[in-house]
């Protein structure tokens, strides 16, 4: 009876090795006639999960390895759960940034934003200064154009670095559309990197518009860097946003009075 037993089990593994999915098996007693007893085909069938393990048996199961190899249970290190990408980032450290994210840094370094107090404004004026006079307020980097009625045009503007401050009263001698810029030698001895001489245009640092100063060096210019506008900043020129010295371009003429306190 054992072996009878024995040798149904062993041909039904058998069986399930070889892919024959109904597989059964009679029992045999002395007393009773014969059952049949199925194996259930669904349980036969290996589950597959692709993502689940890093490789695959050759031979379908460790189990049917076991039974035909050499007794020796495969190793639980060749089946492992992958872990998703997402979830091991939370553990590494910060990269460091890439050389040419720190070379922009160094070139383009973070500038603040336009103050909108320097926008310009129509305010009140209580000068003496009659319509159509340029005042420029060099403490507050304010430049007024007054108007009639206790009026004036009220425009931010950027001022001499300590030591380039200056005050007086001069003339508009000329006025110049996208200006040439041609250093003086004073400003050339402190700073020889600067060019020779430049062109007019966008990357011109008298920007849009320049109205000269009697027979100074003196300008009332714009400029290509907006955010110095409301600081100390040039050689004594007042500086504008190009939007602003369009303007006030717009506004004035030759001969008019600007008066610098």
């Amino acid at each position: 009876m054992f072996n009878k037993t024995t040798l149904a089990l062993l041909t039904s593994v058998s069986c399930l090795g070889c892919g024959y999915l109904p597989a059964a098996a009679q029992v045999f007693s002395s007393a009773e006639e014969p059952a049949l007893i199925y194996a259930d085909p669904r349980a036969a069938e290996p589950v597959r999960v692709r993502t689940a393990y890093a490789e695959r048996s050759n031979m379908g199961g460790g189990f049917i390895e076991f039974l035909f190899g050499d007794g020796t249970p495969p190793p639980s290190s060749r089946y492992y759960q992958r872990e998703r990408m997402y979830e091991r980032r939370d553990y590494l450290p910060p990269s460091a940034p890439q050389p040419m994210q720190e070379q922009e840094a160094a070139i383009e370094p973070a500038r603040p934003e336009f103050d909108p107090r320097y926008e310009k404004q129509l305010v009140d004026y209580h000068g003496g200064e009659k319509a159509g006079t340029i005042v420029i307020d060099t403490p507050n980097k304010y430049l007024y154009l007054v108007q009639d009625d206790g009026k004036a045009l009220r425009y931010g503007v950027g001022v001499g670095r300590p030591g380039f401050t200056w005050s007086g009263v001069k003339t508009i001698t000329a006025k110049r559309e996208w200006p040439a810029w041609t250093p003086p030698k004073e400003m050339l001895a402190r700073r020889p990197d600067l060019p020779r001489h430049m062109e007019g245009g966008p990357q011109n640092p008298l920007g849009a518009r320049a109205m000269y100063l009697g027979s100074s060096l003196y300008r009332i210019h714009g400029s290509n860097e907006p955010w110095t506008i409301g600081t100390n900043v040039s050689s004594g020129c007042i500086r504008m946003r190009n939007e602003d010295v369009i303007d006030l371009y717009g506004r004035v003429g030759v001969g008019t009075k600007v008066v610098v306190i």
